[in-house]
C-alpha cells in the first residue's frame, strides 16, 4: 500500500472525535452503564475510563473497534425504523428477553457473544443485512 493510500485510509482525529461523540450519544439513548459500553466496544480497563470519551478523547483507532461501531450504529438505525413513533422503545427492546435470542436480551447477547452477537441481533432487526449475510442474490 502506498503512503498516500495509507494517509487517505486513516480516519482523522476530528472524524474519530465525531464518531466517539455519536456513539456516546447512542449509548446514552440506550441507557447503558459504563461496563456495558466497554463490553460492547471490547475496551478493557476501568469503567471511569468511559468518562474520558465524553470529554474530547477519541476512541482508539482500530479496524475491530470501527466494525463494532458500525454494527451498533446499524442496530440503532434498525431500531429507529422498527419503532418510528416511539424512540424509547429501542432502549426497552434491548433489555427485554426475546424468544429469538433463546430468552436472552439482545443486549446480553451482544455483550456475551461479542461481534457474533451483534451480527445476530442486527440480522434479526434488519432483513437487508440478513439478506446480504446469506449470500443470496436477486434473481
Amino acid at each position: 500500500m502506498s503512503e498516500t493510500t495509507q494517509q487517505n485510509s486513516a480516519v482523522s482525529i476530528d472524524d474519530r472525535l465525531a464518531i466517539t461523540r455519536g456513539v456516546m450519544n447512542l449509548f446514552d439513548n440506550w441507557g447503558l452503564h459504563s461496563e456495558e459500553m466497554m463490553s460492547l466496544l471490547d475496551i478493557n480497563g476501568k469503567a471511569r475510563q468511559m468518562a474520558q470519551y465524553r470529554h474530547n478523547k477519541a476512541f482508539p483507532e482500530s479496524p475491530e473497534m470501527m466494525k463494532r461501531i458500525d454494527y451498533l450504529v446499524r442496530i440503532n438505525d434498525a431500531l429507529r425504523t422498527t419503532y418510528p413513533t416511539n424512540p424509547s422503545m429501542g432502549k426497552r427492546w434491548l433489555r427485554q428477553r426475546n424468544h429469538l435470542f433463546n430468552q436472552r436480551t439482545p443486549l446480553s447477547m451482544m455483550m456475551g457473544d461479542g461481534e457474533q452477537g451483534m451480527v445476530y441481533v442486527l440480522s434479526r432487526l434488519d432483513c437487508t443485512f440478513a439478506w446480504d449475510q446469506s449470500g443470496s442474490t436477486p434473481s
